[in-house]
């Protein structure tokens, strides 16, 4: 079984194992990668370390046994024990690699906030029942927008007096996480809608810096430096540019699913509007470590001096570079299904106020 994992802001780590049946352990078990290790033998002892060990040992587990076999003033570069304990499992769970799909884009005309809702939910059922290859859709929005998290209470995040005043709509996502302030022309919105083996082996805090990485990369490329900020943010040095949101949605007949990851990035961002949309509560704030809601979100404006479209564009070719990516779009049964569910769903007051 052949497994790999590229650490965060790290490595590539890449494992191959067998397994035991009659005793359920690890055998022949090769650690390899980019990666920088020192001394020499560290490499030996992680391998021993995984020899032998129980095939149902989870990630953590199996870093314990390398951090505990590992020499005296070993030096890890670009690697971690985690990471060794991941890519284990993800050979261990067959798991499959970004370069293992022909990927497309869908780049579209502008669309209504309930429709880029329904969009999501009906492109990850397709990829879930296998009828459609992993997909990267850049959004456009039609209209300024609210976009609370699925979990969220409506009153407690949207002050509806300032939404009427800007003509902010208001709709909710099937993802959990925090709301966004959206307007045409200041956001970045993307959806990853992907195969659940992708994410196999991973936990649901890992999967969301796997699915991120390829986007770090491409900030890298426009000189920004960027890290993934658990649970589901991007920072900078500067501030917050970005909030992330996934939803696991199971296959037709219970088999593989697909997993829909979905980030808002502010290119740029009229704060003043935003904090008279939203209520941003004190203890929000306070977990972030700021005062102001004003100084949480830094656009992409200011670090890029890029035009919008310039960043999209950029973002679009590091993905098609790293993984390659085929134009497409979204079909007319999609759309015809999306529609339905933008009416019928995420443009009703009682799913909107599911949570009120």
């Amino acid at each position: 079984m052949h497994g790999e994992y590229k650490v965060p802001g790290g490595k590539l780590v890449v494992v191959d194992v067998d397994v035991d049946v009659e005793e359920g352990v690890l055998r022949h078990v090769r650690v390899a990668g980019d990666f920088f290790l020192e001394p020499d033998e560290a490499l030996d002892a992680v391998n021993g370390a995984l020899e032998g060990a129980p095939a149902d040992t989870d990630a953590a587990g199996l870093a314990a046994r390398v951090d505990a076999a590992l020499p005296a003033g070993t030096v890890m570069y670009g690697l971690t024990s985690e990471g060794v304990g991941i890519a284990v499992r993800r050979a261990l769970a067959r798991a499959t690699d970004w370069t293992d799909y022909d990927w497309q884009l869908i780049h579209e005309a502008p669309q209504p906030p309930a429709l880029h809702m329904a969009l999501d939910e009906v492109l990850t059922a397709e990829v879930a029942a296998g009828r459609r290859p992993p997909t990267l859709r850049v959004w456009e929005w039609g209209a300024p927008a609210v976009i609370i998290g699925s979990f969220q209470s409506l009153r407690n995040e949207v002050d509806p007096e300032g939404a009427a005043r800007h003509g902010v709509e208001v709709v909710r996502r099937i993802s959990g996480g925090g709301a966004m302030f959206v307007e045409p022309g200041n956001t970045i919105t993307y959806s990853l809608s992907v195969p659940e083996s992708l994410v196999q082996g991973l936990s649901f805090q890992d999967s969301y810096a796997y699915l991120d990485d390829w986007v770090l990369g491409a900030l890298g490329d426009l000189g920004i430096r960027a890290w993934y900020q658990p649970l589901n943010d991007i920072a900078t040095d500067q501030g917050k540019i970005a909030g992330a949101a996934q939803k696991r949605m199971v296959a037709p007949g219970g088999g593989p699913g697909a997993v829909l990851h979905h980030v808002t990035m502010s290119y740029d961002i009229d704060a003043d509007k935003m904090v008279e949309v939203l209520r941003i509560g004190r203890e929000k704030l306070s977990d972030k470590g700021t005062k102001s809601a004003k100084k949480r979100v830094d656009p992409l404006r200011r670090q890029t001096g890029l035009p919008r479209e310039a960043v999209i564009e950029r973002m679009i070719d590091s993905f098609r570079a790293r993984y390659g990516l085929a134009e497409g779009k979204v079909t007319d049964e999609e759309l015809a299904r999306a529609e339905e569910l933008a009416r019928t769903k995420f443009g009703s007051p009682e799913w909107t106020a599911r949570v009120p």
